[in-house]
């Protein structure tokens, strides 16, 4: 995968993220691009959902299988 597929993978990801938890703003998903731990420490705190649901979520978005 390049430079490219990978953002926009993570483009995809962040839409489907944000559709998920409306809480959530561009500076959260800006801020922890890249950086798994301060992604989901950002999505507890804007959401309240637990670590758990958070990391099924991401890996759902990130594998395609999730709904579109």
């Amino acid at each position: 995968m390049n430079k490219l597929e990978a953002k926009g993978d993570w483009n995809i990801i962040k839409g489907k993220l944000k559709q998920k938890w409306a809480k959530l703003t561009d500076d959260d998903l800006k801020c922890a691009e890249g950086k798994h731990d301060e992604l989901i420490g950002r999505i507890e705190k804007r959401t309240g959902e637990k670590r758990e649901a958070i990391e099924k979520a991401i890996k759902e978005f990130s594998s395609g299988s999730c709904c579109k």
